[in-house]
């Protein structure tokens, strides 16, 4: 009897097994990106740019070597190319991080991170994003463009972000909250309204990136959502809670949002317009408001 029981507990200890490595073998792709540090993947030969691209054009990138927001990219490339379609502007998609060439990337005014993570190119093509936005070229970057999975990159995270995100709302993830125009003479706030409300994951930053003197346009109002994470974390930065800012970094303009986890960010009007004004700011390079906030604003 004995024998019996310890042989069909020793088949459930081997059907455990085979699930688990079965489910590793379907989610290994997930596991790299999450669990394990993030994927280190660099391509190496750059995608084949079309002749024809019209001008002014926007580069659209959206690889991930860390967390991937599956639904929220597509929805965000979409988005993009039917602005670029909307405006007469060329628009190029690409997840390939060899498209990170002076050649290449001379070819656009604009580079769009959709949701870009982790480790995503190698030092050359870090050297020729960094040569393209001190050379006059414009930044606009998405959500998960502003996590914790650059840290690796020092100089994307404390010149191009201004910040250090620290952690999102978890109770519950995604929640309803107020959101301030804090500059409403600038560009890219333009047709937003003084505050609107929506719903997104909220990310906290451990200091706001205009101590730094980066330009804040808009913050989320605390009172009006919980802001607590993961283990009843406390995510609250304060009256001073930025969502979007923009500043210039030698000739380039750079705008970054903690906008766009959910797809239906990009359907949101608010969203929309902020989004589009922030291309055609970057677009600009005699853009005139990249100085500090103006007098009235939040204190530093």
């Amino acid at each position: 009897m004995l024998r019996k029981i310890l042989k069909v507990l020793m088949w459930l200890v081997l059907a455990f097994v085979a699930f688990i490595a079965i489910q590793a073998f379907r989610y290994w792709d997930t596991i790299q990106r999450v669990m394990l540090g993030g994927k280190h993947d660099h391509e190496t030969v750059a995608p084949q740019v079309p002749a024809d691209l019209k001008h002014p054009a926007i580069l659209v990138f959206s690889k991930t070597n860390a967390f991937r927001h599956e639904e929220s990219i597509p929805a965000g490339n979409a988005f993009f190319a039917q602005l670029a379609k909307d405006k007469g502007w060329g628009v190029f998609e690409t997840e390939n991080g060899a498209a990170f060439t002076p050649a290449v990337l001379a070819k656009f005014d604009v580079v769009v991170f959709n949701n870009v993570s982790g480790d995503v190119f190698s030092a050359d093509q870090q050297a020729a994003f960094k040569a393209f936005i001190a050379n006059g070229g414009g930044y606009v970057g998405l959500h998960a463009a502003g996590d914790n999975s650059h840290e690796g990159w020092p100089w994307y995270q404390n010149e191009v972000i201004g910040t250090h995100f620290t952690m999102h709302t978890m109770k519950p993830q995604f929640q309803q909250a107020t959101v301030n125009v804090d500059d409403k003479t600038h560009a890219i706030t333009q047709g937003l309204p003084a505050s609107w409300q929506r719903t997104e994951e909220w990310y906290s930053f451990d200091k706001s990136p205009r101590a730094k003197g980066i330009h804040v346009l808009a913050t989320v109002d605390e009172k009006t959502y919980n802001p607590e994470g993961m283990f009843g974390k406390d995510l609250r930065m304060g009256a001073d809670h930025p969502v979007a800012w923009s500043h210039c970094m030698g000739k380039g303009r750079v705008f970054y949002t903690a906008f766009g986890h959910r797809a239906e960010a990009f359907a949101e009007p608010e969203t929309k317009t902020l989004l589009a004004n922030a291309v055609a700011w970057s677009l600009d390079k005699n853009a005139k408001d990249c100085a500090p906030a103006a007098e009235g604003s939040k204190a530093q």
